[in-house]
């Protein structure tokens, strides 16, 4: 026995297998999307094929980790706590939440919200497989947020979520209704977070508003600049394409994930 052991690790949404010695330090990672064995240390091949034997399914490349690219080596350099990537769907309602819990007895609109953003959130994270990538809870100077930025093949996207839960939403620019509320003017706060991502990055973001579990929704007059997507069609995204190379998906990415990008928009 070579005393390796195989712990998995997710990390973006992609499992990866690390292959590590008795003390925790891994010696290899196996991707299985790429069907790559990175070996971080030299002359344990055969060990570490043999702890991985259980795992393999079929041929996979093995050698030295790839050289990191220039995105990869400015997302290395954050320090953790300016590092976004990590931030889980409604991130900052489940900080509030737990800072300010909700009443046993009484309904508590952050729960609606959450659930709803992370139904948005799950989807986007699927979409990492064609090329995108999404960051969640985007701070904002002044307490406001991007609740989803999307990143990928088709160009970028702020996307702001409505919890509309059985209930009829109603679209007349520049106002929304959702049920038998008083219309609201959260298209001038979708269009302004894009506009402030846009500046961020120096590149154009797309505002995007997402109702979720609507009965229906119902658009009186086209909101200007705004595209509407409901949650079960989010998926469609990724077969927009033609917009940004690989390169600059990683590029932007990296940018974007940096919490000081942020700080003067």
């Amino acid at each position: 026995m070579s005393g390796l052991r195989v712990v998995p690790i997710r990390l973006s949404g992609r499992e990866r297998l690390h292959v590590c010695r008795a003390d925790g330090a891994t010696v290899a990672r196996y991707d299985r999307e790429a069907a790559r064995v990175d070996l971080l240390s030299q002359g344990r091949e055969a060990e570490v094929l043999e702890a991985l034997g259980p795992f393999l399914s079929g041929p996979v490349t093995v050698g030295p980790p790839p050289v990191p690219t220039p995105a990869e080596l400015a997302r290395l350099s954050l320090h953790p706590d300016d590092d976004l990537a990590p931030n889980r769907p409604g991130e900052a309602l489940l900080v509030d939440l737990d800072r300010r819990p909700a009443h046993r007895l009484r309904r508590d609109p952050r729960r609606r919200e959450l659930a709803a953003q992370q139904a948005t959130g799950e989807a986007l994270d699927r979409l990492e497989a064609a090329g995108w990538h999404t960051l969640h809870s985007v701070p904002l100077p002044g307490g406001d947020l991007i609740h989803h930025l999307v990143i990928g093949p088709g160009g970028l996207f702020a996307l702001h979520v409505l919890a509309a839960r059985g209930q009829r939403v109603r679209v007349a620019c520049p106002t929304v209704a959702v049920g038998r509320g008083a219309p609201d003017p959260v298209l001038h706060r979708v269009r302004a977070g894009a506009e402030r991502a846009s500046h961020a990055l120096t590149a154009e973001v797309r505002p995007v508003l997402v109702p979720v579990d609507a009965a229906g929704v119902e658009v009186t007059e086209p909101p200007r600049g705004v595209r509407v997507v409901t949650a079960g069609e989010l998926p469609a995204l990724a077969r927009l394409g033609g917009v940004l190379k690989p390169a600059d998906v990683e590029a932007l990415h990296a940018t974007a994930r940096d919490r000081t990008t942020w700080t003067r928009v």
